[in-house]
């Protein structure tokens, strides 16, 4: 004999479906994630299959991981240019953000505080988002000179404990100065280099990527 419900059951179990379902939802749905950067993001050289976000994207989801990566780098920007577009590079609906940012301005000579200014600005435009980041350090170049290079490369483990983000110290660790992992120029990765980029990003993207899904 089947059991009837009762109109009053009927309503809560309503409810509790309305309440259940989009949650559920939600948790389908892949962790969208903006690579923000310069031609070391956006590939310069490569296909697109080769470029950081899309190799970065196979290795996580090799691991498990439900991520979609957009490829928000553009070549020759600098952290005032990142800043400058942040707003429609970064759409509603992203959950996180790889910020990669301050080779063109050390390539240039800009002053650090110029760069540690757009970068700060971009960090607290996204955290005002609710947005996480995964912030990447840059060196400068020994050409540079001593002091240019202090002040450079302190801007970005400074700004990554003022923001308390998720911190890789250096983007091209393993692959810069190394001529078999970077293009004829020097200073872009090879398919190989962004390998080498990928591998020992990894564990820091994984462990800020468990946060971002914690938090969802």
């Amino acid at each position: 004999m089947r059991t009837k419900l009762f109109p009053a059951c009927k309503l809560a179990l309503l409810i509790l479906l309305t309440v259940l379902l989009p949650s559920v939802a939600a948790q389908a749905e892949p962790i969208r994630i903006v690579a923000l950067g310069d031609s070391l993001t956006a590939g310069l050289g490569l296909s697109r299959d080769e470029a950081f976000p899309a190799k970065l994207q196979a290795a996580l989801r090799a691991r498990g991981h439900d991520v979609i990566i957009v490829n928000g780098g553009v070549s020759g920007d600098t952290a005032s240019a990142g800043a400058a577009r942040l707003d429609r590079a970064v759409p509603r609906g992203t959950l996180g953000v790889i910020l990669e940012l301050g080779a063109n301005d050390a390539l240039n000579g800009i002053d650090p505080a110029v760069t540690e200014a757009a970068l700060d600005d971009m960090l607290s435009r996204l955290r005002s988002r609710g947005i996480p980041v995964l912030f990447t350090g840059m060196l400068a170049p020994p050409s540079k000179g001593l002091v240019y290079m202090s002040r450079f490369q302190a801007i970005f483990p400074r700004l990554a404990r003022k923001h308390r983000v998720a911190f890789y110290r250096f983007f091209l660790a393993g692959v810069a100065a190394v001529p078999a992992l970077n293009l004829p120029d020097g200073m872009h990765p090879n398919a190989a280099g962004v390998d080498v980029i990928v591998a020992r990003l990894l564990p820091t993207a994984e462990a800020w990527l468990a946060t971002l899904a914690a938090d969802r």
